[in-house]
């Protein structure tokens, strides 16, 4: 199982995202059977580390950032090489349905919240222009999906 996590400059929410499931599939001993990626549908973060709020609040909650480095969605192999692209708000989602090219394309591409069981959203909210509650929202809405998420995968897996 592949998993890509997209949101806006996959700087604050899909790396974190990222963070946690990783976490998550090595204290569930997955990690050999479930590969993960972040990145962005804007490209202007590329090759930077996550902002340092979200890595701060992530770390505050045991999830290390630190190795991952922004990239853009990429079309050509993003849908050859995820089964699940899971999407952190409307506008991600809309954007990256954009760039399908087939059914099967269209179908790997989900909002993230749909796998929330906890919080009732629709959308993971962009922290980047708030204060420190909108990032502690943000990792408890991705903690949430994250662990409905692995939930999902264990049993699709054989």
């Amino acid at each position: 199982m592949k998993v890509l996590f997209v949101c806006l400059g996959n700087i604050c929410r899909s790396p974190a995202a990222e963070g946690i499931f990783r976490k998550l599939i090595q204290n569930e001993e997955l990690h050999t059977k479930v590969f993960h990626d972040s990145c962005g549908t804007g490209g202007w973060h590329e090759g930077e580390p996550p902002d340092g709020r979200m890595t701060a609040h992530a770390r505050e909650r045991g999830y290390d950032l630190s190795d991952f480095r922004a990239r853009p969605f990429d079309p050509s192999k993003d849908f050859e090489n995820f089964d699940l692209i899971l999407t952190m708000d409307g506008s991600n989602f809309s954007n990256v349905k954009r760039m399908a090219k087939s059914e099967d394309d269209l179908n790997k591409v989900r909002p993230f919240t749909s796998f929330c069981k906890i919080h009732d959203v629709t959308e993971v909210p962009d922290p980047y222009y708030k204060d420190e509650l909108g990032f502690e929202l943000v990792m408890d809405i991705l903690e949430d999906g994250c662990e409905q998420l692995i939930l999902h995968i264990k049993e699709r897996l054989p």
